[in-house]
Parts: structure tokens; C-alpha cells; sequence
């Protein structure tokens, strides 16, 4: 059984960057990728903004190299540039030469197609080739294929918190031995449904959101795909593999308080990043950095806020939320954020809470503000926290 899970790999697509180098330096020059929407094909263009992919599908499918004419939708492209990079940056030349899974986490799957098509279908058979891509395996088993993964192929939804909860599938199946490493992540296009689900909820805000701030507003809708390849202690160790990270803790609850939002007293939360913390047996001041859910809705930010208290006190560790530069990328938010807290670790850098002003009343604490480079991050919290109470925590740490 193999005790230490190792990150040998990542890779993103988001708002801000094509790639981990784009994504960096957005960090680092305090870019969002915020503004009116593009591509995505809604009454909202104009008036609510989100975060797209700064690519269109046509430019997706070129990058990937894929034939235009096969059925992809747009989150199996991001997914698959996504996977790709996390698979190459990881240096792996022959991936059927081990036990590897490929899991992803993602719940709108091929909406953005379907719900494109639906009235065609309704009455002829025109774009028929996208029935079968509407099921959120479907991208799975696309990306999969892309890389060459065929010992495990897996999907998981639980809304926000389904690329956490990927990785931590991942991390249990390595540490029992049924696998030697893991691809694992999430995948998320912009949808109509998305818009006009959020939008009905009036969570969205007109606006730059401002995650943890007292005069929030809401959420700024993002998509985008991110992966880690995890692997064993022994694989690491055999075959001299860089490691980018350790995967030391990691931690799930489910409080079931609502369909859509948190217990004001963050519960959940709190019990999610509890055991993370007990799993990677660390004490709470050795966290250095906390990515929060921070989504900059009323619920999420006071909850997570006092959940936050709960375990580190009235003086936790340098907080923030970096969905103001990706937008809430939904089911790949627990890939994306993973792949910034490892950034973080790497550069010795802590990321700025963007548009941040006011000081919640009910809060002891602010976010950090600046963009701090040069400081001491060993270990990271990642928090990820999804409709219907499904919470879930990692912990990166320096190896």
C-alpha cells in the first residue's frame, strides 16, 4: 500500500491562460479573465460577465489536433488540452507502462451541445452525432482515449466539488494498490443552463466579483479544465520521477442543509477541512495558505469565513479566493484552484484577492490583497464546496 501520494503533473485552460505558463503570469500581472461574453450563445451577452476560454472550438479542436468533423463539445476540448498538458508536463512517455486511471469530475458534461440541438432532435434527425455526448462519461472516455488511458476510466459529479473529490478517488485507489497513478481533475464549459440556473438563484453578480468582501454581490461565472497526475510513493521512487507536490491531506463531508446552500456556521466546511487536516497530520498553524471556495456569494463567503475561524481561530493563515481571475469554474474549480495552490508552492507565492475593499463585520479576518512573493508556502489548503452540501478539502504540500 503506498502511503505518500506525489503530483509528478498538472495542467490548466482557463480564462486566464491556455496553459500553466499563460496562467502564471496572468497571477503575477493580476489579470482576470472576467469581461462580456464571447462564444457562448445566451440573452445574458451584454449584461452579466463570465470567464470563457479565450479560444473558440475551432481553435480548441486545431490546438488539439482533432478532426473537426467528429462530435466534440466544448468541454471535452478544454478537457483534453487540459489532460494533455498535465500528462507531458509530467513526462510521461508510455502511459500504458503502469496502472493508469483517468478520473474527471464535471456535471453539465455536453450540455452546451445538447442544449444547442434539443428542438432539432425534437423533430429530425440534424446533429443526432451529439445525442451521446450529452452524458458527462462521454468526455471522460474522450479524453482518456486522447491520452492513452485504459486501465481506469471514471466520472465523478458533485457539482462544485467534483474535481476534488476526482483526485481524492484517485489518491484512495493509488494508496490500495489498485492503481500506480492517477490522471485526475475536472472539466467545465459555459452553458445556458448555467446562466439561467445561477441567474434564477440571483447569485450572479453584474459586476467584478469581490470574494469575501462586505458589499459582495455574487458570483462571475468561469469555465475551464484542469488535471494532476498523482502517483505512488513507490512509482516516484522507482522511477526518479520530479515531484511538484505531495497530496498530504485530504478531507469530504456531506452536510445536506440545503440544495443550494452552506449552514451559516459552515459545518461542513469546517468537517471537510478538519479531516484533511487530521489526514495529513499536520497542526493548524503549519498551514501557510489558505485558496478559499470564496465564490463572493452572501452564503458561501460567511460560511466558509466562520468555518475558517472554527479551525484556525480569530488569526488564520493568509487567505484567499482567486475566482475573481477565473470565475467559478463549477466542476473544475477543485482542478484549477489544485493547480494554483501547487503554483503557489512552487513559486513561494501567495495570489491576491481580487477586487476586495471592505472588511466583512462578521469576519475577524481580511484576505490578502497584494500579490506576495517570496514568502514561506509549504503546505496549502484548497477548499471546494458544492450544491447540496458536498464538501471537500485538499492539502498540498513542499517535498
Amino acid at each position: 500500500m503506498s502511503q505518500r501520494i506525489f503530483v509528478t503533473g498538472i495542467g490548466i485552460i482557463t480564462g486566464i491562460g491556455n496553459n500553466i505558463d499563460e496562467t502564471l503570469e496572468s497571477i503575477k500581472q493580476k489579470k482576470s479573465g472576467v469581461a462580456e461574453i464571447k462564444y457562448l450563445k445566451t440573452n445574458h451577452k451584454g449584461s452579466i460577465p463570465v470567464s470563457e476560454v479565450k479560444l473558440s472550438e475551432d481553435e480548441l479542436i486545431e490546438r488539439a489536433g482533432l478532426d473537426k468533423n467528429e462530435p466534440f463539445t466544448r468541454s471535452t476540448l478544454i478537457g483534453i488540452i487540459a489532460a494533455d498538458e498535465a500528462v507531458k508536463n509530467a513526462g510521461i512517455e508510455d502511459i500504458k507502462e503502469y496502472r493508469t486511471g483517468l478520473i474527471s469530475g464535471t456535471t453539465v458534461g455536453g450540455m452546451d451541445k445538447s442544449e444547442l440541438y434539443y428542438r432539432d432532435l425534437l423533430e429530425t434527425t440534424n446533429h443526432i452525432e451529439y445525442i451521446e455526448t450529452h452524458d458527462c462519461g462521454d468526455s471522460t472516455e474522450r479524453i482518456a482515449d486522447y491520452v492513452g488511458v485504459k486501465d481506469f476510466v471514471s466520472t465523478t459529479s458533485t457539482a462544485c466539488s467534483s474535481a476534488a473529490n476526482s483526485m481524492i478517488l484517485g489518491a484512495r485507489m493509488i494508496k490500495n494498490g489498485l492503481l500506480d497513478r492517477v490522471v485526475a481533475g475536472g472539466i467545465e464549459s459555459l452553458t445556458k443552463y448555467h446562466m439561467n440556473g445561477f441567474n434564477t438563484l440571483m447569485i450572479l453578480d453584474k459586476e467584478q466579483c469581490k470574494p469575501f468582501d462586505d458589499n459582495r454581490m455574487g458570483l462571475n461565472l468561469g469555465e475551464g479544465a484542469a488535471f494532476l497526475v498523482l502517483e505512488s510513493e513507490e512509482l516516484v521512487k522507482k522511477t526518479g520521477k520530479k515531484v511538484l507536490a505531495e497530496l498530504t491531506g485530504y478531507g469530504n463531508s456531506c452536510e445536506a442543509f440545503h440544495q443550494t446552500a452552506s449552514t451559516p456556521e459552515g459545518k461542513g466546511a469546517f468537517r471537510a477541512m478538519k479531516e484533511a487536516l487530521d489526514r495529513s497530520g499536520l497542526k493548524p498553524e503549519q498551514i501557510d495558505y489558505i485558496n478559499a471556495h470564496g465564490t463572493g456569494t452572501d452564503n458561501n463567503d460567511l460560511s466558509e469565513g466562520r468555518a475558517i475561524e472554527t479551525l484556525f481561530g480569530t488569526n488564520p493563515p493568509k487567505v484567499s479566493s482567486t475566482k475573481a481571475y477565473t470565475g467559478h469554474t463549477t466542476s473544475a474549480a477543485g482542478g484549477v484552484e489544485a493547480v494554483l495552490s501547487i503554483l503557489a508552492i512552487q513559486n513561494n507565492m501567495i495570489f491576491p484577492n481580487l477586487n476586495f475593499k471592505t472588511q466583512m463585520k462578521e469576519l475577524s479576518f481580511s484576505p490578502v490583497t497584494e500579490l506576495l512573493e517570496n514568502v514561506k508556502v509549504d503546505h496549502v489548503l484548497s477548499n471546494s464546496f458544492g450544491f447540496g452540501g458536498n464538501n471537500s478539502a485538499l492539502i498540498f504540500s513542499r517535498y
